[in-house]
């Protein structure tokens, strides 16, 4: 137990300093994308890191809180928009889906269940359920999903300001007085726990985001979660992404370099053109769009939202959708080369 908290330390330590670096030279997301970068790296250099669930899921709690304070009128108005987005928000993940799988199955020579389960846009814990039943060469999925996050993370906030369609971003409100922010951060805790009874994908987020959106909403709340709570809370979620490369050995992400390049560059062209796409028919800023499209995790690409001035409703929502959408079409890409991986190697069976 020592040990883990020693872990964890050091792991936030390489997080902050991170951080602090990311702030000093202007990169966008500073408090999410330096910790990633600097865990990341002293992750793959050997360095032992943890994070634990708890610390994890009080970050997620607090990020969700402050996305629903942002809940306004226009919010609720906009949502019209979203039939349209949520259609083409399927069609980017199929062809994200299937040009990834045999991308990785033809150029990189891995059997065609294992492509298929490395190119998934997202849905790590199921994609990796499925590794192991249909014996997949989980440790390169994991690896090349891993690698994928991290590069989304990193691209998708440079991409938005480079866009610039967004909005600068606007001065944080007022903070909720510490009696309401109690009330409204054990309401998110506790309905984040009833979704997580039914396997409800970022529960505590999502419980921290509807509760707080509620009580915004309704008028019965107003104000932010102060800055003291919000920077602790995006640096753990930026710590963590890196945390996943601890043990990481040198060979493995070698072999899966190449292949999350490949699978990065896929995703970003085929969400942005959806983005494009949905921003022209529905007027919706196409980089908000772009931050609902890419397939990050639902924690990571909601709260970027939130630092890149994006609604983060509609974000979540989309990326909640995602994971469904995932859920149904990873079984039948898999289908494809049940008979003899006619698109790769077989690469398992060696």
């Amino acid at each position: 137990m020592t040990q883990l908290w020693a872990r964890t330390l050091m792991a936030v330590a390489i997080g902050s300093f991170g951080a602090m670096g990311a702030w000093l030279i202007g990169l966008p997301a500073p408090m999410l994308m330096g910790p990633a970068l600097t865990v990341t790296a002293a992750a793959i250099a050997g360095v032992r890191l943890h994070m634990p669930v708890r610390l994890r899921d009080a970050s997620f709690i607090v990020i969700g809180t402050g996305m629903g304070a942002g809940v306004t009128p226009e919010t609720l108005e906009a949502m019209r928009t979203w039939p349209f987005s949520v259609v083409m928000l399927a069609v980017s993940i199929g062809a994200i889906l299937l040009v990834g799988a045999m991308t990785v199955a033809r150029l990189f020579g891995r059997d065609w269940r294992t492509a298929t389960l490395a190119a998934s846009p997202g849905h790590l814990s199921y994609v990796l359920g499925l590794g192991l039943d249909v014996r997949a060469d989980v440790p390169f999925v994991t690896v090349v999903q891993s690698l994928r996050l991290l590069a989304l993370t990193l691209l998708v906030p440079v991409v938005v300001v480079l866009g610039g369609d967004l909005d600068a971003p606007a001065e944080a409100p007022a903070a909720m007085a510490l009696p309401i922010l109690v009330v409204v951060l054990a309401a998110g805790t506790g309905l984040g726990l009833i979704l997580s009874r039914f396997g409800v994908p970022a529960a505590l987020l999502l419980g921290g985001m509807f509760a707080s959106s509620l009580l915004h909403g309704a008028g019965w709340v107003s104000g932010g979660v102060p800055l003291w709570l919000t920077i602790p809370g995006f640096l753990i979620m930026g710590t963590l992404i890196g945390t996943r490369f601890d043990g990481t050995r040198w060979a493995t992400l070698r072999k899966a370099l190449g292949a999350s390049c490949a699978l990065t560059l896929i995703s970003i062209v085929i969400s942005l053109s959806g983005a494009t796409l949905v921003a022209s028919v529905t007027g919706l800023p196409v980089m908000q769009v772009l931050i609902a499209f890419s397939p990050g995790g639902v924690e990571t690409m909601a709260a970027m939202a939130v630092l890149l001035d994006a609604d983060p409703a509609f974000v979540a929502a989309h990326h909640v959708l995602r994971l469904f959408v995932l859920t149904a079409l990873v079984p039948l890409i898999l289908r494809l080369g049940r008979q003899d991986d006619a698109f790769g190697e077989d690469t398992s069976r060696k």
